[in-house]
């Protein structure tokens, strides 16, 4: 395989000695371009490191995996939505939702604010197939109506959104709860996703970040590897010659819309004992963060294109950039303001690319 790719760049590199002046200078243009957000983050990176030094310390470091690790599935998710040249604006409400039921179901037994007291420790496991389903039903709903309405997904997962919300701020009222924050974990869930078998140096690595990974290596077999996978990408380029290639396209939006809701569960659930205090505003602008992740990541919104290595590099960078900006104590409305514009620049370069190809 290495070998392949070493020939593809030399024979790359022979042919553009071949091109005229005029044709090289073309070719720099276009890969300053396309490539003009990642060297500018990684600039961003080398200038950060430059004047924070501890920055790039094992904790920080840690600290940025772990991150990246939590906000990975639903970033993942979402990739999905925009392959199929829609969104999900639902998907951190979702994650809220998710969190606060797990984490309401996983009190701890004597804890004296209990949403529920007189509901014994259920097993781990039995919730996180509960918060999954939840979630999986969300996403089920989203690409139910996306296919059989020919509804824009913008559109239906605006409703979803709201309506989720809603069902969030009514379940919080439930038992003894009234509205306040879910805490007071049990430890068995709290060692579960928080605890670590491994460490780098004094810094141990929450388990989490291995089942994201996990996570990470399954969606990476089902995207490349599976008819569903090819089918969704397929149905992401043109629909018409997809249903008439044989693939049930209405079939495909929802399975997709379902494995993306799933993924909200999964970070719903790690998010619930990472954060140890789930609350109404739990999951808030996730869905802002995964949709920029995937932007930067080169999945593009024109539909059947995207890699889960570039999902991966997405989020990473992102978060690179936000630990950053904190350790240059940068405000937090600057930073959301940051934020769009990465989005919005990435956009205007994955346009241009469609463009330049057209």
């Amino acid at each position: 395989m290495e070998k392949k790719k070493n020939t593809r760049f030399f024979r790359g590199f022979a042919e553009y000695k071949t091109l005229g002046a005029e044709a090289r200078r073309n070719m720099r243009r276009e890969f300053l371009i396309n490539n003009a957000l990642y060297m500018f983050l990684i600039v961003v990176i080398i200038a950060i490191a430059i004047s924070r030094p501890r920055f790039l310390s094992a904790s920080s470091l840690i600290n940025i995996l772990s991150l990246s690790a939590a906000n990975l599935p639903i970033a993942l998710g979402i990739a999905g939505a925009i392959i199929l040249t829609g969104t999900d604006l639902s998907a951190g409400r979702a994650v809220g939702l998710t969190a606060c039921v797990g984490a309401s179901l996983l009190q701890a037994t004597g804890y004296a604010n209990k949403m529920f007291p007189n509901l014994p420790e259920l097993p781990v496991f039995a919730v996180i197939l509960l918060v999954v389903a939840i979630g999986a039903v969300i996403g089920a709903v989203n690409g139910f109506c996306t296919a059989k309405f020919n509804l824009h997904p913008f559109i239906v997962t605006l409703a979803t959104q709201l309506i989720i919300y809603g069902a969030l701020l009514m379940y919080l009222t439930l038992g003894t709860n009234n509205g306040q924050s879910i805490s007071g974990l049990s430890e068995g869930y709290t060692r579960f996703i928080n605890g670590s078998f491994l460490s780098l140096g004094r810094t141990a690595i929450p388990n989490f970040v291995w089942y994201s990974i996990l996570i990470t290596a399954v969606m990476w077999f089902v995207w490349n590897k599976t008819t569903f996978g090819k089918n969704m990408f397929a149905v992401g380029s043109n629909p018409e010659a997809a249903h008439v290639s044989g693939v049930n396209v209405t079939r495909t939006i929802i399975l997709v819309f379902t494995l993306a809701g799933a993924l909200y569960g999964v970070t719903g659930f790690i998010e619930g004992a990472r954060i140890g205090s789930n609350s109404a505003s739990t999951g808030l602008n996730y869905e802002l963060d995964a949709i920029a992740a995937c932007v930067i990541g080169g999945v593009s919104f024109v539909g059947g294109i995207g890699k889960i290595r570039g999902v991966i590099m997405g989020v990473v960078l992102l978060r690179i950039i936000f630990v950053g900006l904190t350790f240059l104590s940068v405000n937090q409305n600057m930073q959301y303001i940051i934020k769009g514009l990465i989005i919005l620049i990435a956009c205007a370069i994955d346009m241009r690319k469609y463009l330049v190809r057209k």
